[in-house]
Parts: C-alpha cells; sequence; structure tokens
C-alpha cells in the first residue's frame, strides 16, 4: 500500500462497485442506505495542496488500511466513512415525504421570461405554470422546484419584489393539491414568501450567501435547504476559476459550507449538497466533478445532480442547442444515479423517470438472487 505522509489530507471515493452484495459479507460496503454496494475506495490523498496518490483501497483491507494512518488521519477518516454508509435521513413535508434510498426526479418550472432553455413558457401566467407542474407531477417527479430569476450567464438580477409576484401564485395552487415544491432563489424574502405560499424546501444557487438575511431565514424555518457551489463571489455565479484539482475543490467547499450552516442552527440531515455544475467551471471542469461525483457522499448529505441540458452536453455534441440535448441529459441521469446521486434535477420529467425505472429495474434484478 502506497505511504501516506502525515500531514496529508484524505479523501475517500467509493468505487468498484458490485452487482449485489450476497455472498460478500465483510468485502463490500452500502453506499448512504441505498441501492448500491462498493467494495474499495479510492483514496484521494492531497499534501501540499497537490494530489500526491489515489490508491485503491479494497474494503476487505481497509482496517489495515486506517490503522497505519496518524491518529488524526484515521479518526477523520472514520468519521467520513461513517457518513458514506449512514442512510439520509427522510424529509418530512406536510403531507409530502421524500425519501433518500433510491434516485428520485425534481422537476424544473421556470416562471421567467428568459431561462436558458424554456424562458417564457410559463411567465405572466401562473395557471399554464401550476399546470406544467402537475404535469411534471403526474409523469412521476417527487418535487417541483419553482424559480422565478434566471441564472443562466448574462442574466440581470430580479428585483424580489417581482420575483414573489412570479412564483407565489404557482406555488400556492401546487402546494394546495399536496405536491411537494422547492423555491428556487438567493432572496431571503422570496423565500420567506415562497414558505408561506406552501413552499417546503429552499433551493439556493448562492449556497446561502447571495443574501445575509438567507441563512437565518431557513434556519428560522427549519426546512430543508439544496447547497449548490460556484467558486466566485457570493453574487459571481459564473466566474470562471481555474483548479487545480476541480473534484477535490468542489468537495471542499461544500464540507466547509455545510459545516458553516450546521454552527448557524441548520440540521445536516435537512441539508442536501450540490456540486454546480456548468456554475464557475469550465467543460474540463465538470467532468472531473461527474466522473467523481460518489466522492460527495462523504459530506454526509443527500446530493442533488442539475446537469439537464447543460451547456457541456452542447460541446459534447456539436454544439447542439439546448432544446437538443435531450439524450445528454438522460446520459447524465443516469451517471448521477449509478453513483448514488438522490435527487436529479431535470427539465424533461418523464423521459428522466422512464430512463430511471429502467436503472432501477436492472438493479431490483441484480438484486433478486437466482438461488
Amino acid at each position: 500500500m502506497t505511504d501516506i505522509p502525515p500531514s496529508a489530507e484524505l479523501y475517500f471515493r467509493p468505487t468498484a462497485f458490485v452487482d449485489a452484495p450476497f455472498g460478500l459479507d465483510d468485502q463490500v460496503k452500502r453506499l448512504a442506505g441505498g441501492l448500491l454496494w462498493f467494495s474499495a475506495f479510492e483514496v484521494i490523498v492531497v499534501d501540499g495542496g497537490k494530489r500526491v496518490s489515489a490508491p485503491l483501497v479494497p474494503i476487505t483491507e481497509l482496517e489495515g488500511f486506517l490503522a497505519g494512518l496518524g491518529e488524526g488521519q484515521a479518526q477523520a477518516a472514520a468519521q467520513t466513512i461513517t457518513r458514506i454508509e449512514a442512510p439520509r435521513a427522510p424529509f418530512t413535508l406536510g403531507q409530502r415525504t421524500l425519501r433518500f434510498d433510491e434516485p428520485i426526479v425534481a422537476a424544473i418550472l421556470n416562471c421567467t421570461p428568459d431561462s436558458f432553455s424554456d424562458g417564457g413558457k410559463h411567465d405572466s401566467d401562473p395557471q399554464a405554470a401550476a399546470d406544467a407542474g402537475f404535469a411534471m407531477a403526474s409523469d412521476g417527479a417527487a418535487l417541483i422546484d419553482v424559480g422565478g430569476e434566471s441564472t443562466r450567464p448574462g442574466s440581470a438580477d430580479v428585483w424580489e419584489g417581482d420575483e414573489i409576484e412570479r412564483v407565489v401564485p404557482v406555488i400556492e395552487k401546487l402546494a394546495a393539491s399536496g405536491i411537494a415544491v422547492s423555491i428556487d432563489t438567493r432572496k431571503a424574502s422570496v423565500m420567506e414568501a415562497a414558505l408561506a405560499a406552501g413552499a417546503t424546501i429552499v433551493n439556493d444557487v448562492s449556497g446561502l450567501r447571495f443574501d445575509d438575511r438567507a441563512v437565518e431565514a431557513v434556519a428560522k424555518a427549519g426546512c430543508p435547504v439544496i447547497v449548490m457551489h460556484h467558486p466566485g463571489k457570493r453574487d459571481e455565479l459564473h466566474k470562471n476559476e481555474e483548479y487545480s484539482d476541480p473534484l477535490v475543490e468542489v468537495y471542499d467547499w461544500l464540507k466547509d459550507r455545510v459545516d458553516a450552516l450546521v454552527e448557524a442552527g441548520i440540521a445536516r440531515e435537512k441539508i442536501v449538497v450540490d456540486p454546480g455544475i456548468g456554475f464557475g467551471k469550465k467543460v474540463q471542469h465538470n467532468l472531473a466533478v461527474l466522473n467523481g461525483l460518489s466522492l460527495f457522499h462523504g459530506i454526509g448529505c443527500p446530493i442533488m445532480l442539475g446537469a439537464s441540458r447543460k451547456r457541456l452536453i452542447g460541446a459534447l455534441s456539436n454544439e447542439a442547442s439546448a432544446d437538443e440535448r435531450l439524450g445528454g441529459s438522460l446520459a447524465l441521469v443516469t451517471q448521477g444515479a449509478a453513483q448514488g446521486v438522490q435527487l436529479l434535477r431535470v427539465h424533461d420529467v418523464f423521459e428522466s423517470i422512464q430512463a430511471l425505472r429502467i436503472w432501477r429495474g436492472l438493479r431490483d434484478a441484480a438484486l433478486a438472487p437466482l438461488v
């Protein structure tokens, strides 16, 4: 086994997934209480700010590996491994419960004139927007994510009063029917108005950094929150950063942000982390994060992946326009599911649900003993 410098930080990424755990006692671990079992960790070793090695440690050799670490390293590793294995607590949202033992879909419902993919489709018509939400729930979406401000590159900030006017009538209609609704916003006043209208989750692409009151608003409400990574200042969603190790750096940012929010009074079991595909990242950065998604289970929170119709799909498919990116979006849905992502944020609900049903059918077949 590779010698680990005593000053190094270790990152444990579940890998070497197996079809089923039968007959593999003490050789595999279950990922976050879900439908996946893995037989090894890729241990990313970072020393002096640089990745120096990434040995593959089989579960059968893990105890010996941990025994060879320094005391602080071993304690940190034990906490991370415990978080990787621990089932994610369900969200009780009024009459609805979101469970994270299998991947579920959050449907994107934009109530804006200028979103990158479907801007203007439901603008200024709350009933049409609500009807679209009803249809997505009927198609199988577990959550409808309602937003009133575009976060596409180059979009203008929206006054909070206009944002409230766009989203509240839609949320009221959806919530009245028993549908679970999240509010996609960076502004505390919009969060408060949306929660009062029946939304039960806050989804903030700024990681509760844009508005100085946002952390307090969420902590006071006691609601779940989705925290997304972006590397710029709180209002710089699309500032392209340079990364020496994008996967590790995004992980560190999210881990530190979750720790800060827990310190501020938001329960860890109510936080979802989102690696922020397309926000402050070039194509190669996005791909590194997507290849290493299972690393984020070490934070101990459910993971949301929002890659639907994103620019990287166009970049890898002859500059296909946003409305021509269904195939790429579905590929990323299944990539997320295969690494244990619990929440997939998508535009194309029917097709994404179908893809996940096939994925689930394959898992069920693998978990049905033949003897």
